[in-house]
């Protein structure tokens, strides 16, 4: 395989190839690290980079794939880590000079321990704001995260740096985190594939302040791969009291289930978003073709309105204890908008709070009854085009503050339910668009199977066409 092909490769082509010895993990990972060598620098990826280690990594993956003992399907592909899970052995900043990176780091959170467990190659840990506050991605430390396919463009964030990361070619799968969109919205945005599970389908340690928000996200460049990387993180750990049971089965083959006669209700606003047109007729020719492979298709809106003011106190109370957990008690010295956030948080009661929490509730028990007639719901994943990197809202526009412009991801996340970011398609720029997928609670396996349809049915031309290189 040629270089190229190698950081464009999937985790299954990989292993097929290790197992073949057509190719080695030594070989994939080095590549991996040369294209990080040669872009990170303009694009901010990656945040911290541990050649040494990636490199021993492969090497004893290579002894296990030569001598047929592979861990599984993953040992050996490169992968990376959002730098708000902790990880034995490096830093942990979550993007904040305020994180001292001196201190013991002999922690491993569960999705760490699971992609070791798995034999997966870890290159590093990819950018994040701090704290991963927003949906774009810069901090103090690291500057700004850039889009590999424009890089005056931003990434999308908070997981804009997996986002980037993939879509350049510096690895093959990435875990991310969304607790608003976070992976959803740079899969958009870089043309590639992010999944919000189930909230607690992937245990988390610490568990996240943000209530029933958090979830961890797995991202790659194919459906497959994504859910190759589901069925390693949804492994349990008991770390986690909100963790969900293990799975029963294998998210891989669950998303090779036939869709056709699948019933989805497509919804190009939700009632209330704006859609840039070009954005709108890329989603509406993605949902054709699926369409076309059998889903049955209906116009037709799901039964809330929009939910911004109720995310909107959870997300500034669930942010509101860094103050103390994190900061010492002092926003000094930290992004102005996050300082904004914490002390917006510290304002709302309790009642408010609990009026929020059964605000959120109450669109989840209405798409529980919603996916009683609908197996998915279709919408855009983001309304917009990715925006000049280095700003927190489209500027010249409306939007006076980031959840404003991203209206598709956020109920889902108040409502705990899968939702899925395909490529969709290009707009006439040649910028990616997503096309979001949306299931009933734990229906992670009709997410992902719908989304695969998608894929097959646009085949190459709905991602990325282009990166740094």
């Amino acid at each position: 395989m040629q270089p190229e092909e190698v950081v464009r490769a999937s985790a299954d082509t990989l292993a097929a190839a290790y197992r073949s010895g057509r190719v080695s993990p030594i070989d994939v990972t080095r590549a991996a690290l040369e294209r990080i060598r040669q872009d990170n620098p303009a694009l901010r990826a990656y945040c911290l980079v541990d050649e040494d280690g990636a490199l021993a990594q492969a090497e004893a993956s290579h002894r296990r794939w030569r001598h047929g003992a592979a861990l599984g399907p993953l040992d050996g592909v490169p992968a990376s880590i959002k730098d708000l899970f902790l990880t034995a052995g490096w830093p942990t900043r979550r993007g904040s000079p305020r994180v001292d990176p001196d201190q013991p780091w002999t922690v491993d959170s569960p999705v760490a321990a699971r992609l070791r467990e798995a034999g997966a190659v870890l290159l590093g840990k990819t950018t994040t704001p701090e704290f991963g506050w927003k949906a774009v991605t810069d901090n103090p430390i690291d500057g700004v995260t850039r889009n590999p396919i424009d890089p005056g463009l931003t990434a999308g964030g908070s997981s804009g740096g997996s986002g980037a990361a993939l879509a350049a070619g510096m690895g093959t799968l990435s875990v991310a985190t969304d607790a608003a969109g976070s992976t959803r919205i740079p899969a958009a945005f870089c043309g590639v594939v992010g999944l919000k599970p189930t909230y607690g389908r992937i245990p988390l340690y610490p568990v996240s302040d943000l209530d029933r928000l958090g979830c961890a996200g797995p991202m790659a460049r194919a459906v497959g791969d994504v859910a190759a990387l589901l069925d390693v993180l949804a492994a349990p750990d008991d770390r986690d009291p909100n963790a969900m049971p293990p799975p029963t089965g294998s998210y891989r083959a669950g998303m090779r289930r036939p869709v056709r006669g699948l019933r989805a209700a497509y919804s190009a606003t939700l009632g209330y978003a704006q859609v840039e047109p070009e954005v709108a007729k890329v989603v509406e020719a993605a949902v054709t073709a699926l369409g076309e492979a059998g889903v049955e298709i209906r116009a037709v809106d799901p039964p809330f309105s929009d939910p911004l003011d109720v995310f909107t106190v959870l997300w500034s109370t669930g942010m509101t204890p860094l103050l103390h957990s994190q900061l010492g008690g002092s926003p000094h010295g930290i992004d102005r908008g996050l300082a904004e956030l914490i002390e917006a948080g510290s304002r709302y009661s309790v009642a408010d709070y609990l009026a929020a929490r059964r605000a959120a509730l109450d669109i989840g028990t209405a798409m529980g009854a919603f996916h009683r007639e609908y197996d998915v719901l279709l919408t855009p994943t983001v309304p917009i085009e990715p925006f000049a990197a280095g700003h927190d809202v489209p500027p010249g526009g409306a939007a006076r503050g980031w959840p404003e412009w991203t209206p598709f991801t956020l109920p889902f996340s108040l409502s705990q339910q899968p939702a899925l970011s395909v490529p969709a398609g290009l707009t006439s720029r040649g910028l990616p668009v997503g096309l979001q997928i949306v299931g009933a609670r734990h229906a992670e396996d009709l997410v992902l199977a719908v989304g695969a349809a998608v894929e097959e049915a646009l085949g190459s031309t709905a991602g990325a066409t282009g990166d740094c290189a």
